[in-house]
Parts: structure tokens; sequence; C-alpha cells
């Protein structure tokens, strides 16, 4: 190179121009500017390999003619502008010589226009191959190539991953088979026999979320509850692969061995429930999901009166916490030192109160805990459950003795007597023997008017029959004895998990086993204190314990071998009574309910979710590809299946109605109307599916 300049108007001539005497050509065709990208890129493909194509450039000239020394760029502005971008970073002197090419021949305005029409851009895929060749011939990482052609990491980790796709489908991607969506979908994983598998598996529908779900179809989405127990890090560390889609949000990406990390997150459960069973229990197992079929009796902690030191140690907790936090709307506003002193508070507060609930010794010494995950990851512990081989030790309660316990000799003599000599016996043993327990039948008589005597007295008493009714649920939902009440009311806690696979691991029905957890760890050890413990409730808490009782035995499943009509009616009407909103909870997705219906019934969900037009959109797919489309097209809708909706409110069809005579005639509701309607009630019950 030289720093001369050449100003002869010589053209077709190579000439060397200083950076600070070219200039932007007034007849330049591109009036939108270059993309500061753009600009990136091409500096930092010159710093790397010099300037590849020269400037055209022509002499600017004065009104006279005369040239000024400078030169206007014809051809080739991005590449000055990517040179001044060097200056201005000290790469290259401002008075750097520009390899040029002179052209004083063509109409500058034309060779403009030619340079930025006249050409070819190279196709992707030759792209994507020659970035993963230059990954695997020369080393090169991710950041090393980014800088070489002035693009980011992440961009050419993503052309890496594309160049990485089989070799027969970038070749059909070339030939316009597969769009580049598509085949970033195939990118998710490096395994060409598994893209070529799914391609040749595909239907007309290819979506790329399509694709995506089949080329993971035997992983573990990263925010499964397993992931993100164990953590990508842990799993990485013990050998496992997470593949990682570049292309758009992953949630953590896919843990490829569902096997590895089953193994790593029960051995980091069993580490837990070791510390769980230092507590002093019998025994603990870890497992991922609840063990439903477990079979064992339940025991919850009793509420325990703390020692005078911690009251007062907690009174004074309070009333320091109380005082510190005076003046302060919320934590954020506080200082640090005193947030980090009111939490210290705050941890000790809740160490003394849990004293307040533990578990009876014998519990402990003989039963066990469960360790298991919640939907979430989170770890969900679940104490007090005793084997059948050792509940006589862990309750060892004596057996209460019945009235009138034939242990006494003469009730042995009694059971030897011959039949036809009871009566005789009996009277003359009554005769002789005042002390002897009344018979059996005179038992029944006398209880049977003492009970009718406490119907009618419990009738004139509604707070009574609601302390009864409470008590009698209560005995036999967390004691389960049957006998503990007087009132013969049963209650029927149907399960669900055999209705509906992984109900029972939902957050709906995490929520429901912490309200009974709740309660029960309120209740007292002995059933027999138990009328006691609810006389001595105020109200409201009485009605929440009747609520909860009465809540365990709602059955509103619609079965095909048990039609009740009426039972159906009655739970419509609790739902609308209680606004039921089952889409806070449920989701249409193609394993609770599109995959198990027909393509009518998909069609119809998604024009009554979304719209008419959508479901002529997915009306001639396959039904797979169909039931994938209605799901991303009804979440977050609200949209529900009949079964799930709450009916609207309606008049009251019990209400009277004035006859001409001026009497009242009561109309009769629905469930006591005659049922007429059998065709419409067994039509009620069919569910198609395919």
């Amino acid at each position: 190179m030289t720093d001369t300049v050449q100003t002869e108007a010589v053209s077709g001539v190579e000439i060397f121009v200083p950076l600070n005497k070219l200039k932007k050509s007034p007849r330049n065709a591109r009036k939108v500017p270059h993309g500061e990208a753009a600009i990136e890129a091409l500096a930092a493909s010159i710093q790397h390999k010099g300037l590849i194509q020269n400037l055209v450039v022509e002499p600017e000239v004065k009104a006279d003619g005369s040239p000024t020394g400078c030169y206007f760029v014809t051809a080739g502005e991005g590449r000055r502008l990517a040179m001044l971008l060097r200056a201005k970073r000290k790469q290259i002197k401002k008075s750097e010589a520009v390899r040029c090419w002179l052209d004083t021949q063509n109409d500058p305005a034309e060779v403009s226009l030619d340079e930025n029409v006249t050409r070819t851009p190279m196709h992707p895929a030759d792209q994507f191959e020659r970035f993963a060749e230059l990954s695997r011939d020369r080393g090169w990482g991710a950041q090393e190539i980014g800088a070489r052609f002035g693009v980011s990491a992440s961009v050419v980790k993503q052309r890496l991953r594309l160049g990485a796709v089989s070799p027969k489908l970038l070749q059909v991607y070339r030939e316009d088979g597969l769009t580049l969506d598509q085949l970033m979908a195939f990118a998710i994983a490096e395994d060409h026999a598994r893209q070529e598998q799914v391609f040749e598996s595909l239907h007309h529908n290819r979506e790329p979320w399509i694709i995506r779900r089949d080329m993971t179809a035997s992983n573990v989405p990263g925010d499964d509850r397993r992931a993100v127990f164990v953590g990508a890090e842990a799993y990485v560390e013990a050998g496992g692969n997470i593949i990682r889609d570049l292309f758009s949000e992953d949630r953590g990406g896919f843990f490829e061995d569902a096997g590895l990390l089953d193994m790593l997150a029960t051995e980091k459960l069993r580490e837990i429930a070791g510390e769980v069973q230092a507590e002093g229990w019998k025994w603990t197992e870890a497992h991922i999901a609840y063990p439903h079929a477990h079979g064992m009796r339940r025991f919850y902690p009793q509420t325990i009166a703390l020692s005078d030191e911690d009251e007062a140690r907690l009174e004074a907790l309070s009333t320091e916490h109380d005082e510190l936090a005076e003046g302060y709307s919320s934590y954020d506003e506080l200082p640090e030192d005193v947030a980090e002193k009111l939490e210290a508070i705050s941890d000790e507060i809740d160490a003394i109160s849990a004293k307040r609930h533990a578990y009876d010794a014998n519990v402990i010494a003989h039963g066990g805990a469960f360790v298991m995950l919640h939907h979430d990851g989170t770890v969900r512990i679940e104490r007090g459950f005793v084997r059948l081989e050792d509940e006589a030790l862990a309750d060892p309660q004596p057996e209460p003795e019945a009235e009138g316990d034939a242990t006494a000799p003469e009730a042995v003599e009694d059971e030897q007597a011959e039949d036809g000599d009871e009566d005789v016996r009996e009277i003359e043993e009554e005769d002789e023997e005042p002390g002897k327990p009344i018979s059996d039948s005179l038992t029944r008589d006398l209880s049977a008017h003492r009970t009718l005597a406490l119907r009618v007295a419990l009738a004139e008493r509604p707070d009574l029959a609601l302390i009864a009714l409470t008590h009698t649920l209560t005995a036999q939902l967390f004691y389960s004895y049957t006998e503990a009440g007087c009132l013969e009311v049963r209650p029927t806690v149907t399960p669900l998990g055999s209705h509906a696979d992984g109900i029972e691991d939902t957050p709906l029905a995490a929520k429901a086993n912490e309200a009974r957890e709740a309660w029960a760890e309120r209740m007292p050890r002995d059933v027999a204190t138990l009328w006691g413990f609810i006389v001595g409730m105020d109200d409201d808490k009485r009605l929440a314990l009747l609520a909860h009782c009465a809540s365990r035995t709602v059955n509103a499943l619609r079965l095909p071998w048990d039609r009740k009509p009426r039972s159906l009616q009655t739970a419509d009407r609790l739902a609308t009574a209680l606004a039921l909103d089952v889409a806070k909870d449920w989701t249409p997705t193609v394993d609770s309910y599109l995959g198990r219906v027909t393509k009518a019934h998909i069609v119809e969900a998604v024009a009554e979710g979304v719209s008419e037009d959508a479901a002529r959109r997915i009306a001639d797919m396959k039904k797979p590809d169909m039931a994938q489309a209605a799901e991303q097209l009804l979440a977050g809708t609200g949209w529900l299946p009949v079964i799930l909706r709450t009916p609207e409110p309606e008049a009251d069809q019990s209400e009277s109605v004035e006859v001409e005579d001026g009497g009242i005639v009561e109309q009769p509701s629905e469930a006591e109307a005659p049922d007429t309607g059998a065709e419409d009630g067994e039509a009620s019950y069919a569910v198609a599916a395919e």
C-alpha cells in the first residue's frame, strides 16, 4: 500500500485513496441507510480478512471541472462506513489507504443500482453448513466465529445448530420442502435419525410446534417437577444431557434421560427422608408421587400447651416485633438492619409457635412418613402414617366396655341354660339376685323410648342438632369410628383417582388435602373428647368444620352404570349457588379432553372458544394434529365442555302459584317431578369418544 493518491482520471485502474478523502456519492441508489448490525458485520469481516472487494469511486470535481482530491464512493458505501467505524475505534488511522477501483466511464447511479440488484444472495442452508464447517474443521467457537463475521455468539450458535441438522433435511429445505421455522423445530435435537424419523411420520400439518413435540416426545420438560427438584446442574454433572431450543422459549429445555432423572430425584428424596427419620420415626419412604394406595391409618399432631417460659418469650418477641415494625407500611420501607432483626425475631416466633403441635411419642415410635414432590417440584413431607401391624402400639387406647358385660359367673351359667328354661330362670334369678342387669329385651324397649324422646327434643333444638351432626360426621371422617356418634348419618367419600388419572396430584387436590390436614391437626387425640371439642367451638368455626365434612362427601360423578339424574340436578344447583368456575383449575388439553373426543367435538370446542374461522382452519386436519392445534388455540380462553359448565341461575321452579279461588298451590320442583324424559336422561350420559 502507499499513501500517494492517484489523481489522474484514468478509468479502469486500481488506486489507493485515504479514508478521509472518501465521500458518500450523491447518486448512490440506496436511500435507506445501512443498518448498524450490517456495518458491524462488515467491520468485523474487514478486520479479520481485509477488504475483500474494492470500492468503486469517481473523482469529485469543482464547478470548473478541476479535481478536489476527494472521491465519491459509487459502490461500496457500506464498506466505507465500516472502515470509518474501525477508525472511530482506533483500529486504523483516518488516513488509512483504501483500495478502490476508479470508474469514470459508467453512470455512477447505474453502477450503484447494479451492485444492489444484480446479485444472488447465498441460500441460508449453505451459510449454516459453512458455519458448521468452520466450527468443525478449524475448531472455532461461537465467540470466534461471531467476531469474524460481526454477529453475536447466540446467532452463531443458532446457525451452527441449523448446520448440524440432517443433510437430508437441509436438502429438503434447499428445495423449499421445509420452511426455516420448520427446520428450526427439527434442530431442537441433534439426532439425525430421530429428525428423519419425525420428518417421515409428519402428515400434511407440519406446524413447528408439532415437530418440536414429536422430537421431544421421550424427553422430560425442564418444568417437570423432577427436573425442577434435581436441577439442571446436578443432572448434567451426573452425565445427563439437556436439549436446548435455541429458537424459542424452552422453559429450561428437555432432559433426555428420564431414567437418570428419576434416579437422581429418588436419591435426593431419600436423603431428605433420612433427615426426617432422624426425628425419631420408625420408618420413612421416598416417592416422587404420593402413594395413594398405602392403606395406612394416619395420625395427626396434637395441640400442646407451651411452657410458661416459652409463653413469656413469645409475648416478649411479639411486642418487640410490633415496636420495630411500627411506622412502616411494608418490609420494603424498612432499613436493612431493622429488616434483618425483624426476620430473626419472626423465625424465633415461628420456632416457638411450632411447639404448640406435636405428634404423640407412640405415633413417632411406631409410625412413619412419606417424602415426595409437589407438582411444582418442592418437597412434600407427610408424617403420621402407621402400618396395620403397628396400630395397636401407636394407639394403645382400651376399647370401652359395653354396658351389662356378661363376665360374671351368673352370665356364664345363663348362657349354658336350656332355651326352654330361660325365661323362668331369668325371673327366678331376678327375684333372688337384685343386682343382676336387666334383660336385653327390656333394654331394647326402654332405649327405644329414649331414642324417640331424643328425636323429638333434638328437632326442637337446631343449635344442638348442628353440634350432633358435626360430631357424627367428624368422628367418622377423622377417626374412622362409625360408632362414635348417635346419629345414623353415614358420610361416603368416593375416591376420584380411579375416575381421572393424575387428579390426586393436581394443585386443586393439594388444596383439599391441606384443608383436611389443617383440621386434623386441631382434633383431639381421643374421639371420646370430640363432643366437648365441638361444643367449645364458636359458631363460625363449627360451621366451617361442618362445611369441610360435608364437602368431602360431594359426589357429582356421571357414571354409565349409576343413573342418578336428580342427584346430578342437585349438583348443578349447588354449583350455581357456589358460582363455581372450573376454568380456574382445568384447561382443555390433548390428555384431558381433546384427544378423547371425536373430531366433531374438537371443531365445536374451537368454534365456541375461539371463532368459526379458527374451527374451519383445523377442520380438515387428522385427529392427532387437530387435537394439538386445538389445545394451542383454546389455551387461556376459559372454554369448558358442557359437563364442566356451571348453569346460569334460573327462576325458582318451586314458587307458589295462585289459583282462582285465592288458594296457593305449591309447584313441584324438578327433583320431585316425575321422570318422564328417559331418553333425554340417557342422552345426557352419552360421551362420544374416538
